[in-house]
């Protein structure tokens, strides 16, 4: 195995079983100086963790490090695994626990996947409630092609994937055989895809969440689905849960959960479900004091849904069939929504990639790298061969041009960053990458990237989409985001931008070196055939690269002028605005405000249904002409309007206290 990015490290894994590897392991993870015990966060040190194929024998837990990748050998799964004698609560332990509380904050954990291995456990004892995985973390983070294989014996305590808290996040394409749990999750959200569960006592159990969205997945043969009644009827502890195009094959209960007419907080444990097929399942979903909410069938549910609803008039409790969404066609592939994992060039030689780096780009963050990166795109996309960033920051001074056909994949997402007066006029914003000129037709993959800024850039679009995409073959954007401010190199620290929690700052008289973007993205009117799967748009609230402390970015538009004569907290961005839109479907959103001029106290005063002062007044908006307009398991914070039709709010707050949240399982405007 080896790592790249910072010192070489020398590596002695033998990956010959029955060896012990564990020490090699993390001297890779944790040699150079990087991110782990103690250390805040940073994006000063990533690292690629690479395993080749073969198995890899542990006797105490694999610790994760702060922005790292794990990733094994996507032809050729090599296989971690767990020592008879192993001591640990984890195999892979993501954040630990070095004191009572995990080594970083769960919330903001950013930067880090890990992929194609098999995490074994079978060797342990089944009595051991050892996990597989522990991963509390929060966006911009992936697990994904991963197999866990557990102890198939009656009884057994072990469980494969533990996620006690955080805010992720993504996970997909992934495996689970056996165990007592197969996934035990807590966490405020998370967008997860193509899971299948085998022979498992419980698929699932949730802990707790604010809103969780499955798609494809395929639990078989376990005793329960998905279990979300943790609490009681009086105390629920699960917020929602939205499933779609999933099947559940010779399992006693598919979903448990508490949630009645007359639950609490009253609109926690909302389920939806869409284009879901059950098989030799006796009850579907079982409510409160193991009543039968749902029985079960041979054959698939269109659309049911339990929790509060507005169709569009409410609010009303519901309990039964629901009309689902007629999906438009060309999202549709197969029995479901299109998806389609990030690609991993598996097949292709050395020599299909073009190196950035060989290519005389430098990435340091100091040269113009504009010329170099445009030259390398141009050469390796009309000689059919893939981009590959090397790891780095990347200036960019003038707008940078992903055409049709090209595939570009990054190391430890390396950061494209505009700098510059080019980007620096809020009155003619300009692209810092742009996806195809407008008219282009075609296809383009790019994963694993950031694009960022430096310094006050008022005009910067961070990336541009303009590309038409055949509904046969749609363009894809797999972990790329956009970061603005909070990291050294990007002039935007606690030095330029430090908070001012005592000091309101008005709304015409920001500071002009911390307006920082234009927007993150903008896909423009043409545009169709683009497929996104956990791109992370971030505006920065805290210094990574400073102990986390808070700082003020100013990233979006001024909404002060929309509130002539308004009191409150009016001119605060929307999380959501639908504008003469048309079968806008959203399977599960979570919009949050979470501080008003950095103070906290308006989301705790919401949450404990004290609602005097909510961080703002609306959050959601639905305007025009837009029709169709369906949102499964909208969960928003500290707003007091939790939407608007027309100017006017039709949900309020206080009507759907959920887990900290508010929640409405079904919102639809015809």
């Amino acid at each position: 195995m080896w790592r790249t990015k910072g010192p070489k490290v020398s590596l002695q894994c033998t990956n010959q079983h029955p060896y012990n590897d564990t020490a090699a392991i993390n001297n890779a993870i944790s040699s150079g100086g990087r991110c782990g015990e103690g250390c805040f966060s940073s994006t000063l040190t990533p690292a690629v963790v690479y395993f080749p194929a073969g198995t890899y024998l542990t006797s105490y837990p694999i610790f994760d490090y702060y922005f790292t990748e794990i990733i094994g050998n996507p032809n050729d799964l090599p296989v971690i695994k767990a020592s008879s004698s192993f001591s640990g609560g984890w195999l892979i332990d993501g954040d630990p626990y070095f004191t009572p509380d995990p080594n970083w904050v769960t919330t903001d954990v950013f930067y880090r996947q890990i992929g194609h291995l098999v995490v074994d456990l079978r060797d342990i004892s089944s009595n051991s409630s050892v996990s597989g995985i522990h991963w509390p973390t929060a966006q911009a983070t992936s697990l994904q092609n991963l197999v866990f294989e557990m102890s198939t014996e009656s009884g057994t305590k072990q469980q494969r994937l533990f996620i006690e808290s955080g805010s992720g996040g993504y996970f997909g394409d992934l495996i689970f055989n056996g165990g007592n749990i197969g996934a035990g999750l807590g966490s405020q959200q998370f967008t997860t895809r193509n899971l299948t569960y085998n022979n498992a006592k419980t698929a699932i159990s949730h802990f707790w969440n604010w809103g969780w969205t499955y798609k494809d997945i395929n639990i078989n043969n376990c005793e329960a689905g998905i279990d979300m009644s943790s609490g009681n009827t009086s105390t629920q502890a699960v917020g929602s849960i939205t499933v779609l195009d999933s099947v559940f094959t010779n399992t006693g209960v598919g979903i448990k959960t508490f949630h009645s007419a007359s639950s609490l907080p009253e609109s926690a444990g909302s389920v939806i479900l869409e284009n879901v097929s059950t098989q030799n399942e006796p009850i579907i979903v079982q409510g409160a004091n193991n009543a039968t909410s749902l029985a079960g069938i041979d054959g698939t549910i269109a659309g049911w849904g339990e929790g509060h609803s507005y169709t569009p008039d409410g609010p009303k409790e519901i309990e039964g069939n629901i009309t689902p969404n007629t999906r438009p066609n060309s999202l549709v592939q197969g029995n479901g929504f299109y998806a389609r994992s990030r690609p991993q060039y598996q097949s292709y030689s050395w020599s299909s990639f073009s190196s950035v780096r060989s290519g005389g780009a430098t990435g340091n963050g100091k040269t113009d790298d504009t010329a170099a990166l445009q030259q390398v795109i141009n050469e390796a996309t009309s000689t059919d061969r893939i981009v590959y960033m090397d790891a780095g920051t990347y200036l960019i001074t003038s707008t940078l041009t992903i055409p049709a056909s090209a595939k570009i994949v990054g190391e430890a997402y390396p950061v494209n960053m505009a700098a510059g007066s080019f980007f620096q006029d809020s009155s003619n914003p300009q692209a810092v990458v742009r996806v195809g000129n407008k008219g282009d037709s075609g296809q383009v993959e790019w994963s694993d990237a950031t694009v960022s800024t430096q310094g006050g850039q008022a005009g910067t679009i961070l990336i541009e989409w303009n590309l038409d995409s055949p509904a046969n073959s749609p363009s894809g954007m797999w972990d790329v985001h956009t970061r603005v401010g909070g990291f050294t190199g990007s002039n935007l620290q606690t030095e330029q931008c430090l908070e001012t929690p005592a000091t309101q700052i008005p709304p015409d008289a920001p500071n002009a070196a911390c307006i920082a973007a234009y927007m993150p993205m903008h896909i423009t009117p043409e545009v169709s055939g683009l497929y996104m799967e956990n791109v992370w748009p971030w505006g920065t609230d805290h210094d990574l690269d400073g102990n986390g402390q808070q700082i003020t970015i100013y990233s979006d538009p001024d909404f002060h002028k929309t509130c002539a004569g308004k009191t409150g907290n009016c001119a605060l961005g929307w999380g959501l605005r639908v504008v003469d839109s048309t079968d806008k479907l959203v399977y599960g959103a979570g919009l949050y405000s979470f501080f008003h001029n950095n103070d906290a106290s308006c989301a705790a005063q919401s949450a404990a249904q004290n609602a005097t002062t909510p961080c703002q007044e609306a959050i959601l908006s639905v305007e025009g002409s837009s029709s169709a307009i369906t949102i499964y398991n909208l969960n928003t914070i500290s707003s007091s309007s939790m939407a608007h039709a027309n100017g006017t709010s039709v949900a309020n707050l206080t009507d759907h206290l959920s887990v900290f949240s508010e929640g409405i399982a079904l919102f639809r405007q015809a």
